[in-house]
């Protein structure tokens, strides 16, 4: 059991690094802002996807109220990056970081409606660690870098605060989960 756990750790663990790597390679192409939308609003939404899976999965207390917590959260910045990129006529574009990104949220979406229900709060909740790390490398180091319009930059930067607070109350949550 513990090295099916292991493995089922170290899959996500890679899907989430590649994340990472894609995001932050140097032969990344340069991102447009229509193209920064895009990967902003996936991101979110992969995010949204995972809470939705917990909800229906998990019988944990602190999972569940964390999962309704990235729902919430992560929707409310959906509707911010559609209202910005309204405003300032954008259509947010497709591009190879958001078709990486959902690519790679797929498998991790097999994975969480795959894992046993023993394993299913750790397998979720270490995903949700590793997962707000990487995210909040990339819009540090790639998006908000990138970004030409003020506004947008602005937005990615006021998100920062939540993705790290995400991320505390993920590592807090993954201590309490025992297997």
């Amino acid at each position: 059991m513990k090295t099916k756990m292991n493995y089922k750790l170290i899959v996500i663990c890679t899907l989430v690094m590649g994340i990472s790597s894609l995001m932050m390679a140097q032969d990344t192409p340069p991102l447009t802002d229509p193209e920064i939308a895009s990967v902003a609003v996936v991101a979110n939404q992969i995010d949204i996807d995972y809470g939705k899976v917990a909800i229906k999965r998990s019988k944990n207390k602190e999972v569940t109220d964390f999962a309704n917590r990235m729902i919430e959260d992560h929707s409310a910045v959906i509707k911010q990056a559609v209202a910005l990129v309204t405003k300032l006529g954008v259509t947010p574009k497709d591009n190879a970081v958001s078709q990486s990104l959902m690519t790679q949220s797929k498998e991790t979406l097999k994975k969480l409606n795959s894992v046993s229900k023993m394993d299913f709060d750790k397998t979720y909740i270490d995903n949700e660690v590793a997962y707000h790390e990487a995210v909040i490398g990339a819009v540090k180091n790639v998006l908000i870098p990138q970004a030409q319009n003020s506004e947008l930059k602005d937005l990615l930067e006021a998100v920062l605060p939540a993705l790290e607070a995400h991320l505390g109350h993920a590592k807090m949550a993954q201590t309490k989960i025992s297997k």
